[in-house]
């Protein structure tokens, strides 16, 4: 029988190829139509969902930031003595290298002078065109991203299981991720994660399409020219991705990085350097002044502007969760061995610091050069992707700085198409480690042509965000959902770790050992609590009640209890002093149903365990005491008595250590 040689899960890849092939299909066949139905399904979601996006992005920061000061930071991205698989530059290097990308070229100065000419507010136009588009590329991006990679990461080097979305449900589904409900979440986040690479690469072959024509390269600007240009550069990034030059494509992405770098250090100080100094500093503070404010913003007082809110935010939310998978793997490679709290804030803020820098420089160096040009860039916001090659017009060697910039495009260009179709793959195979065949990476650069050439032709960018606005909403329902189950792993593993070994165990030799292994593959029950106390406690409290009252005249008290629970109290009386009090009582909880079927413990066969706990006067937590001997728990209890004596001398304790008016009930 043939068996095609492919890593795909065939369960996720064909409905998700299925939904492509048809949106391809429409996209090439009927424009008119696939418009007009894009159109009515985009403003269903912006009526009805808009503010759902606005609550997710909030909820993904809050999340990283309660695990930046929570006790969960400290949980480290791989083994407890696991070290960091990168020094810590090299990491932040890759981090800042993840925060470029066609977005900040097609926006830098775009972004701000599109809100300056349609401002949504009627004071400080600049100053808030510069907050806007702070908060559209600053920390919640990242949040998003971060999120994504965090679950990557941990389930992936704590859990050790594939670098996949299905694992990331693991605590909440256990052995289901294997089953649908793991297919349909690899098959929403395939299909999110193409139409994210989908909308970049309309952006790029956009403003390529018109650097080239800036220069005289290019005859015309359209659809032609655009299509040209996507199978062009698609073709050089599939030829990279099946080459198998790896270390080629991260010379490329480090000379991309250089060249970014040096055309912002050309910017800032061939423009007003001094002013975009101060204005990094003020645009810094007003974003973080203003942040708590804009993050659960959806205009619901002020329906004049939902169209400008819809318009960029809700687009913007849904392009960042739709590149999640993307980024947030590339990060989770990156970041094995890193704590928690030490990922989240390298994430957050190095990327979030180069892109405010970006913003600033570009943006406020836009306002400079629409103010010399007497408003002639404003008039140019209805075309944003000819602003950065008519903005750089205004400063020195233009020609050249526009085909350094045509260059890092293209390189972005090749570098994102190249990188996306190995996450295609990477989804697609469910995380498999196996060698990809090269048809598979021929096949997905070719759908990646395919469906942005489609949608060009449709309705141009709008369709590309339409599909991509609308295939992001499930995939951001995924995602909050994930953000339970990595809460969910995050606390069962610090309690996995934290859990301490049996207080009764300190006293272990190896004499009596079978009788300990019998103990501890024996199933408690009832019963057997009534036996402990009988022959361990009761025996225990009497003996060590006797030689304190003969030998040392104290007034020792044994109090046994039957209801709510089995319980027994040994009490040495103080006076003005609290009591000492150390109790033993039976504490029932349930195991997992599962034990019942494991084979490995066949003397498991109830849900219900019982366990003699040891309680303390204080209201200190006990401890299990159910694997000591009469001598041993007698030893427990003269351990617990000795710290009693010693805090009674402690002045600053008397508060504590002071008998309370009225007694009670200490269990």
């Amino acid at each position: 029988m043939f068996r095609p040689n492919t890593t795909f899960n065939l369960k996720v890849f064909v409905p998700s190829f299925i939904f492509m092939l048809l949106i391809g299909f429409l996209g090439m066949t009927v424009p008119g139509k696939m418009k007009e139905t894009l159109d009515v399904v985009q403003k269903f979601t912006f009526n009805n969902f808009s503010w759902f996006y606005v609550l997710a992005a909030s909820l993904f920061l809050g999340l990283l930031l309660a695990l930046v000061f929570g006790r969960l930071g400290d949980i480290r991205l791989g083994a407890d003595d696991e070290d960091p698989e990168y020094p810590f530059f090299s990491w932040v290097a890759m981090l800042f290298a993840a925060g470029m990308g066609v977005g900040l070229m097609y926006f830098g100065v775009a972004e701000p002078m599109m809100h300056m000419a349609s401002p949504i507010t009627d004071n400080n136009i600049e100053k808030n065109a510069m907050l806007y588009t702070f908060f559209h590329w600053g920390v919640h991006p990242w949040a998003i991203y971060g999120v994504m990679a965090l679950a990557l990461a941990f389930f992936g080097y704590r859990y050790r299981l594939p670098l996949s979305l299905r694992s990331t449900f693991y605590p909440l589904l256990k052995e289901k991720i294997h089953g649908p409900i793991g297919h349909v979440i690899d098959s929403i986040g395939l299909l999110a994660t193409v139409f994210g690479i989908v909308t970049t690469l309309g952006f790029s072959a956009i403003q390529l399409n018109s650097g080239l024509h800036n220069i005289g390269l290019m005859a015309d600007i359209g659809f032609e020219q655009q299509s040209l240009i996507i199978v062009v550069v698609t073709t050089v990034a599939i030829l990279s991705a099946i080459s198998g030059v790896g270390k080629g494509v991260r010379r490329l992405s480090e000379m991309n990085l250089l060249l970014a770098l040096g055309l912002l250090v050309f910017i800032l100080f061939t423009g007003p350097t001094v002013k975009l100094l101060s204005s990094f500093a003020e645009n810094t503070g007003y974003y973080i002044s203003h942040l708590a404010e804009i993050s659960f913003k959806t205009f619901a007082y002020d329906t004049e502007h939902q169209g400008w809110f819809t318009g960029w935010t809700i687009l913007y939310w849904a392009w960042w969760a739709s590149w999640a998978p993307f980024v947030g793997l590339f990060i989770a490679r990156i970041s094995r061995g890193r704590t928690v709290r030490e990922f989240v804030m390298g994430v957050l803020i190095v990327p979030t610091l180069f892109t405010l820098l970006w913003f600033t420089v570009f943006g406020n160096s836009g306002f400079y050069a629409n103010e010399v040009a007497q408003g002639a860039l404003a008039k140019l916001t209805s075309t944003p992707e000819i602003l950065l090659f008519k903005f750089l017009e205004y400063f020195p060697l233009s020609s050249l700085s526009s085909i350094v910039a045509m260059l890092i495009l293209a390189l972005f260009f090749v570098t994102s198409a190249d990188s996306g179709i190995i996450v295609l793959n990477n989804i697609a195979s469910g995380g498999s480690s196996k060698p990809v065949p090269k048809w598979q990476s021929i096949l997905w650069g070719v759908i990646l042509i395919v469906m942005a050439i489609a949608l060009l032709r449709t309705n141009g960018l709008g369709a590309v965000q339409a599909v991509t606005l609308i295939v992001a909403l499930p995939f951001v329902l995924i995602m909050t959902g994930m953000c339970f189950s990595l809460i969910r792993g995050l606390r069962s593993d610090a309690r996995y770790y934290s859990h301490k070994l049996n207080a009764g165990s300190v006293f272990w030799s190896g004499h009596r050992w079978k009788q300990r292994l019998s103990q501890i593959l024996t199933q408690t029950q009832e019963s057997d609590m009534h036996s402990f106390f009988n022959e361990t406690v009761r025996p225990a409290f009497n003996s060590l009640r006797t030689e304190l009252e003969q030998k040392y005249q104290l007034h020792v008290i044994i109090n046994e209890y039957e209801t709510p629970e089995l319980a027994m109290e040994l009490i040495i009386e103080k006076g003005q002093w609290r009591n000492f009090l150390y109790g033993v009582r039976v504490q029932t909880s349930k195991a997992h149903e599962a034990l019942k079927d494991e084979v490995t413990l066949p003397n498991l066969t109830e849900t219900t365990v019982h366990e003699p706990f040891a309680y303390f006067g204080d209201g200190r937590l006990g401890y299990d005491v159910q694997y000591m001997t009469q001598e041993e728990l007698i030893a427990d209890i003269l351990k617990q008595y000795q710290r009693y004596l010693n805090l009674m001398h402690s002045e600053d304790l008397a508060l504590i250590m002071k008998a309370p008016v009225d007694g009670g009930d200490h269990r």
